[in-house]
């Protein structure tokens, strides 16, 4: 393919590790990579990331930079034979040159081929550099995951997505021949609505091709517009657990924009809106809790709507269910104390249940002592009366002290008080 059939993020890609963008934190004067790179020695690594942030770019410019062999791959299409034959030949031109073996999709990679590189990597007959955008410790095995150093890439910044954008007018013929300019509004359109390089440069590249025929040519943000496809929400499995723990946390907090934030990615993104409403039921009651008791019967009833009405008019519902959360007081008191309660059960040998509370209604029942001596609550002031309710004393739960719990701490508190006067 000649240069000017390639798209232009194609052409743009860096040829060296001076004009890679991105990534200061793996490869700036103190990142890991770097280090390996100042060292001269390179290790078998996973670079974990969203599309296009220079994952396959610096696999290919590392093996340039220390002139190994590279065997491109990719895990989706690569067969048991293929690799076998892969490593075969980088055993073969050790002696010469290392090879790096770059897997795309990694994640892709069944188990039993995960398993065909072990003794290679092990071995030292390859540097092997596994691309993806899943959590890798989450899809690759332990025995793959304990031989690799695992790095996360970021997103580009708008900073350096403009760099990329400037640096395709300076060097890129296509776009000089054209003498074509950017707006600086659809310069800040674009570098807005794209999600990633290679987003911003085809589109960049489209808008050129599709520019009228005209004397300095201007691309506006109204043609832009015009070709933008639906944001890309980069909403990968990874991302489905990241988003909803983003969201939780968020309610928790007392944070209504930010949950909204999270809600609105999730909805774009085709979550499904019942998952999203099993999780506000949990968080009613485990974050809430007696704080504003009406808070779980009204998640509940956000989950029976929604299933009963489904999208898109169950976004309102979710909306709704999501600011009501977010603002009222919280307690996490139940939660902690049924914790406390399941850790002294599985600690301590339950003993048994205090005769005067065992079940009396049957036949015997007085001649085992069974419910003799239970005082009856309801036949007392305040229907409450002191007595024990298990063999040694235990004590769970703590009351918090916002909202209703605040009641149900002080009339607790007040009626004990009270009985222990008399």
């Amino acid at each position: 393919m000649s240069l000017s059939q390639q798209p232009l993020s194609r052409r743009m890609m860096p040829t060296s590790l001076e004009d890679f963008v991105g990534q200061t934190h793996l490869l700036g004067p103190e990142g890991p990579i770097r280090a390996m790179i100042n060292n001269g020695r390179l290790h078998s690594m996973i670079f974990y990331g969203p599309p296009a942030c220079g994952k396959t770019s610096l696999a290919e410019l590392l093996a340039r930079h220390f002139h190994y062999r590279y065997a491109r791959t990719h895990a989706a299409t690569i067969s048991n034979e293929e690799i076998k034959k892969v490593l075969d030949e980088a055993k073969s031109f050790l002696s010469s040159s290392p090879t790096l073996v770059f897997v795309d999709e990694i994640h892709r990679l069944t188990r039993p081929k995960q398993d065909l590189f072990l003794a290679s990597m092990e071995e030292g007959d390859i540097i092997l550099i596994g691309a993806t955008t899943e959590n890798p410790y989450f899809v690759l095995q332990p025995a793959m995951r304990s031989r690799l150093f695992i790095y996360e890439f970021k997103p580009h910044t708008r900073e350096e997505l403009k760099t990329i954008l400037y640096r395709a007018f300076e060097k890129d013929d296509f776009l000089k021949k054209s003498e074509v300019k950017l707006a600086p509004d659809a310069e800040d359109y674009l570098l807005s609505v794209s999600s990633d390089a290679r987003v911003m440069l085809n589109m960049l590249e489209m808008a050129v091709l599709t520019l009228p025929l005209q004397v300095n040519p201007l691309i506006s943000k109204d043609h832009l517009m015009s070709l933008a496809k639906k944001p890309d929400t980069a909403y990968s499995e990874d991302m489905h657990y990241d988003v909803i723990s983003a969201f939780i946390k968020s309610v928790r907090g007392s944070d209504p924009d930010a949950a909204l934030y999270y809600l609105a990615w999730m909805i774009e993104s085709g979550e499904d809106p019942l998952f999203i409403a099993r999780r506000l039921v949990i968080l009613a009651a485990e974050d809430i809790g007696l704080a504003y008791p009406e808070a779980l019967p009204h998640a509940v009833a956000c989950y029976e709507a929604v299933n009963n009405i489904g999208m898109p008019e169950a976004r309102i519902i979710l909306a709704e269910t999501t600011v009501l959360l977010s603002c009222v007081p919280k307690s996490n008191s139940a939660y902690r104390a049924i914790d406390k309660a399941l850790e002294h059960i599985k600690t301590h040998k339950p003993e048994g249940v205090p005769s005067h509370l065992r079940e009396s209604h049957f036949s015997g029942a007085q001649a085992l002592g069974r419910g003799i001596g239970y005082k009856y609550p309801h036949d007392y002031p305040k229907h409450y009366v002191k007595q024990s309710y298990t063999l040694k004393p235990v004590h769970f739960y703590e009351p918090g002290n916002l909202g209703f719990e605040q009641k149900l701490k002080t009339w607790i508190e007040n009626l004990t008080k009270s009985t222990e006067e008399k």
